[in-house]
């Protein structure tokens, strides 16, 4: 490659259930190599807000998926991750409470308000030079994405992560949290649009023993390597 060309920018997919760390990587990377971190669970949470503030069933997909139609979400850069705009409001906060969070895996279930998710973030990730996490981004969303991850890590460790990263603590709450995620799991994996699996030729990675350097590590290393034999 000549020194006029511009660096080829990648599209990066990583997928993952949840507490594997996968928002937190993302980021990471996103700052360090100069991308667009494309969050596609602050966007079902921003739509499951919308859902909450207008009192709409999130097991009415017809109705959220008008909402959606109606909605306008906006993901901004910034130096400490992405402001997240519902219809010009930033609610980057308050889509990271805990009733939107259960009900933004309820809502991402139906799969008319998958399709139009995935219409929205593929015109978001035009030209490469994204990093996108979610369940079915390498499957889905970008099947075609230059590096494909798969993020894992065994349900206790998810467990424990989720209960530090709200500072909770006591027996009470670390069992609502294991049967929160036991449940996203059993949703996440079994409904009909879009299942949480690894693509075919997706990297996996567990990272129940590893630090967040050591997955960041794993995944440059995987960017190089496709940037080298793209060059």
């Amino acid at each position: 490659m000549s020194d006029s060309q511009p660096p080829h920018r990648l599209t990066i997919a990583i997928d993952g259930p949840a507490g594997a760390g996968k928002s937190t990587i993302a980021a990471r990377l996103a700052r360090k190599l100069g991308y667009v971190n494309l969050e596609s669970g602050a966007m079902y949470r921003a739509l499951a807000l919308k859902a909450i503030e207008n009192d709409i069933s999130f097991d009415d997909e017809p109705s959220l998926l008008r909402l959606a139609n109606n909605s306008r979400i906006v993901l901004e850069p910034s130096p400490t991750g992405n402001r997240v705009l519902l219809n010009g409001k930033d609610v980057s906060q308050r889509i990271r409470e805990q009733d939107v969070s259960e009900a933004a895996s309820r809502v991402s279930i139906h799969p008319k308000v998958r399709e139009w998710m995935v219409e929205h973030q593929r015109a978001m990730g035009q030209g490469g030079g994204v990093i996108m996490e979610g369940r079915d981004i390498g499957t889905k969303v970008f099947p075609d994405a230059d590096v494909k991850i798969f993020l894992d890590a065994a349900p206790e460790v998810r467990q424990d992560r989720r209960l530090r990263q709200h500072a909770m603590s006591g027996r009470e709450q670390a069992a609502a949290v294991a049967a929160e995620i036991q449940e996203r799991d059993r949703r996440d994996r079994t409904r009909a649009a879009s299942p949480l699996v690894p693509a075919e030729d997706a990297i996996i990675i567990d990272s129940s023993a590893l630090s967040i350097e050591d997955v960041e590590a794993a995944i440059e290393k995987a960017v190089r390597e496709k940037l080298a034999r793209i060059s």
